[in-house]
């Protein structure tokens, strides 16, 4: 059961379309036409922008497509190294003064950065309609090439660095999103299938310690898809520290959540982990669904501490790692709220394709088309 178990901590995904064969409904009939389809997701995402940054006290900012790939600031994911950046060069002046350029996979880094140069203060702080490629990614009913996310960062003082700042900031994201869900039942009464049961009014919180003792032989996936059953909308705390069977719940990068911060559990227990994960159980693919993942940012000591604990203390020549090192960026807490997973939920679809325009192998279309999923080209 360990090798599947380390098999499993690497991210999300399927890894072979035998499998996505298996999984995909066969019973699927979309509730929505691709019109209407694009006129709820924008009446959705503008909804939700609004609220988001009155919820949080945010400011809507832009945001990079292309970074300089020296500079540190994109980022990689996860801490196995296993999905890289596309990195390009750039001529510029005949070769006089060329740049090596990267596309951004997520904003995460840069967002820190960003709360200094816009001089945000704690208790303020930006959002951002972030675009990415993550080319290293199988594309399955859920994961694509190309990324659509809600980047928000949030400057907060040192005293603030704590799980219940963390809870109530998670609490305010699901009510916006719970607030989408009825305008969007509202206005395209279609949606409310009774296949379909709406979101649970509240986030269970669970600590991924927890949900390893209650399945200690399930590797991560499925120990995520037996408690969705139980309670099928959860927050995760703590993922990244090693638990008790020595493995993390998932791998996580370690340049920017802090999850290696002690914490103490609401009953008074000693745990890890300042981030986590908003997980919810959809009713279309019958399958776990995640929406969201942050935390509050390392300090220079978490830094440090995670940085050794992965081996890439090498990381600390690039100056976004510098700048905490050095304790020049402010406090903060920040998360990735996935936009075509969040509509592909709302709007009750069963692939990311029929919310967002990207690229797809012959074999996954066709594999939809048969069951009624119809990808926009």
């Amino acid at each position: 059961m360990s090798v599947a178990k380390r098999a499993d901590l690497a991210g999300p995904g399927i890894g072979e379309y035998a499998e996505l064969e298996r999984v995909l409904p066969d019973d699927y009939e979309p509730l929505l036409s691709p019109k209407e389809t694009m006129q709820a997701l924008y009446a959705a995402k503008r909804l939700i922008e609004d609220r988001l940054c009155e919820e949080l006290n945010l400011t809507m900012v832009q945001v990079p497509l292309i970074v300089d790939a020296a500079s540190g600031v994109n980022d990689y994911l996860d801490r196995d190294g296993s999905r890289t950046p596309v990195r390009f060069h750039i001529a510029n002046d005949r070769d006089l003064h060329p740049l090596e350029a990267e596309v951004v996979q997520a904003a995460t880094k840069w967002k820190r950065l960003a709360l200094r140069q816009f001089e945000l203060e704690p208790g303020e702080g930006l959002l951002t309609d972030m675009r990415a490629v993550r080319k290293d990614y199988f594309l399955d009913h859920d994961h694509s090439a190309y990324v659509d996310q809600w980047d928000w960062e949030k400057a907060i003082g040192a005293e603030d660095r704590t799980l219940d700042t963390l809870t109530r900031t998670v609490r305010a994201i699901w009510r916006v999103l719970k607030e989408a869900e009825a305008l969007l039942h509202e206005r395209w009464p279609s949606l409310a299938d009774p296949r379909y049961p709406l979101l649970p009014e509240q986030l269970e919180f669970v600590h991924a310690e927890d949900i390893l003792a209650a399945y200690p032989d399930l590797p991560r996936k499925q120990r995520e898809t037996a408690i969705l059953q139980e309670h099928p909308a959860i927050f995760i705390y703590g993922i990244g520290w090693p638990l008790a069977d020595g493995l993390p719940h998932e791998l996580r990068a370690a340049d920017y959540d802090d999850w290696s911060a002690e914490t103490i559990s609401a009953d008074g227990r000693p745990m890890h982990g300042l981030n986590g994960d908003i997980l919810v159980w959809n009713p279309v693919t019958r399958r776990r669904h995640e929406l969201m993942s942050g935390g509050i940012r390392v300090t220079r000591e978490s830094l440090l501490r995670q940085l050794e604990l992965s081996g890439q203390l090498d990381l600390l020549a690039h100056p976004y790692h510098r700048a905490i090192a050095d304790d020049e960026l402010p406090h903060s807490v920040g998360a990735g709220i996935g936009q075509s997973r969040t509509m592909m939920l709302l709007l009750r679809k069963a692939h990311l394709g029929e919310v967002s325009v990207a690229v797809w192998p012959a074999i996954l279309a066709e594999m939809c088309a048969a069951r009624n999923i119809h990808v926009l080209e």
